[in-house]
């Protein structure tokens, strides 16, 4: 609302004479959603009208909340709540209507060219708007944003405004997303409306040339780590250079630059590309994309490693910010001690499937596995197989296997607590464990989980 009205209440009791005890209060939210009573208790003994506007001021809380309050201890028999309602001045409503006016002159343009795009704003609600600002903004490939902002006339019901935007887009290469915001909510000068979400419009165009920059992929042992993860202590990392141009393979090692900095110190040594452990890859055929495999050792220290890589194409485009910046920064993390975490299962508890989470440390992965799965009296119900919890990895895991809840035969089980353990070991010696703070939840090597159908 934009201001707030009168607040009209009545209750009726179900017999006569009545021990009710019946009011009514009213809770104030601001446009953050933080709620604050404002009038509390007011009795409903009879038909009421309550003018808020002298009490609730609408800039500060735009919404309410009414809260209905009975109870009868004598017999039982509550008040009902007959009728409640606020009279209240609302507030515009603008939403993008591209079926009244809509016009993007192309989606793919030589790079340097110019896109002009228009759609309709159309007032939808019952109060005009005054002077509308509309805030255009371009995402590009990198997901940086580039905002530009118009003014518009002033927005009558039932009426439209129709603005026409233009940019070069010399400026953004290869894939972008053309954003449309009318009245934008962080504007300085933004006008309360009911709704936001309508007033959001997004338009999709590529810039073609060869400007684009090549895409960097880097992966430890076949998957993409997050910073400060635990890794391998002899991992293959494999580094990718993909880029748009057919033309102009990336067949040579200068297009990449590879440092590390090993752990306890500042400054990051470069890795040669032409020693035997790193294997190039050049690109050829229809797929321009080059790959570097680095067979890294660190088995010899423990710690927190950093990996930097800078790439670019045959046109001297970097993968990232510059030619200057590294393009991928990755600390990790290597501990050469066998090790494996508790295992927990995930969601727990659940109620159609769960999966097995936990982090291995060392050289290798253990080659034996299995999780024994138990009924509360030590009946053993499932066990599950290294094999079957798919790809397992040094770090974290999360496996591609999830229990379903059945027994050896496929049966279904019944809700309740269930217990499991497990057992890892390599070159049949057990694996040692790993504290975290998981281990809490674990009672002699037992964890529970819980099923629930």
């Amino acid at each position: 609302a934009s201001s707030w009205g009168s607040f009209h209440y009545n209750s009726k009791s179900v017999e006569t004479p009545d021990d009710d005890s019946v009011s009514v209060s009213i809770i104030g939210i601001t446009e953050g959603g933080v709620e604050s009573p404002l009038i509390s208790g007011v009795p409903l003994t009879q038909p009421q009208i309550l003018n808020l506007g002298d009490t609730i001021n609408a800039q500060q809380y735009p919404y309410l909340k009414l809260r209905f309050f009975t109870k009868d201890n004598t017999n039982q028999t509550p008040s009902q709540l007959n009728r409640w309602h606020v009279l209240y001045e609302g507030v515009p409503e603008a939403a993008l209507n591209p079926s009244y006016s809509y016009y993007l002159d192309d989606d793919t343009l030589q790079q340097g060219k110019t896109i002009s795009f228009s759609t309709a704003i159309e007032n939808i609600g019952d109060y005009p708007m005054d002077s509308l600002w509309i805030r255009y903004f371009v995402i590009n490939e990198s997901n940086q944003i580039t905002s530009y902002f118009k003014k518009a006339d002033s927005l009558r019901v039932n009426a439209f405004v129709t603005d026409t935007f233009t940019v070069s887009n010399i400026s953004f290469p290869g894939k972008n997303a053309l954003w449309i915001e009318a009245n934008p909510i962080n504007h300085p000068e933004h006008q309360k409306e009911q709704y936001h979400f309508n007033n959001l419009g997004e338009r999709n165009f590529f810039t073609t040339g060869d400007k684009i920059n090549p895409l960097l992929e880097v992966m430890f042992d076949g998957s993409r780590i997050l910073d400060g993860e635990i890794v391998s202590a002899k991992p293959v990392i494999e580094i990718k250079l993909k880029d748009e141009n057919p033309i102009l393979l990336l067949t040579d090692t200068t297009a990449f630059d590879v440092f590390l900095q090993m752990p306890g110190q500042s400054t990051p040594k470069r890795i040669a590309l032409g020693s035997e452990n790193i294997t190039f890859y050049p690109a050829s055929g229809n797929q321009n994309m080059a790959r570097l495999e680095y067979r890294a050792d660190f088995s010899a220290q423990d710690g927190k490693y950093k990996l930097m890589v800078r790439a670019r194409d045959a046109s001297n485009n970097s993968s990232g910010k510059g030619s200057g910046d590294f393009d991928y920064v990755i600390s990790f993390e290597v501990v050469n001690a066998q090790t494996i975490t508790e295992v927990l299962n995930y969601p727990n508890p659940f109620s159609t499937s769960t999966r097995f989470v936990f982090t291995l440390t060392g050289a290798e992965v253990p080659d034996f596995m299995k999780i024994q799965i138990f009924t509360i009296d030590g009946r053993i119900v499932r066990e599950i197989f290294m094999h079957e919890l798919g790809p397992i990895r040094i770090g974290k895991n999360i496996t591609e296997y999830a229990w379903d809840g059945t027994d050896e035969f496929g049966d279904k089980l019944a809700s309740g607590v269930y217990l499991y353990r497990v057992f890892t070991k390599d070159d049949g010696e057990t694996v040692d464990k790993s504290a975290t703070s998981a281990d809490r939840f674990f009672k002699k090597g037992f964890g529970k989980m819980y099923l629930m159908r």
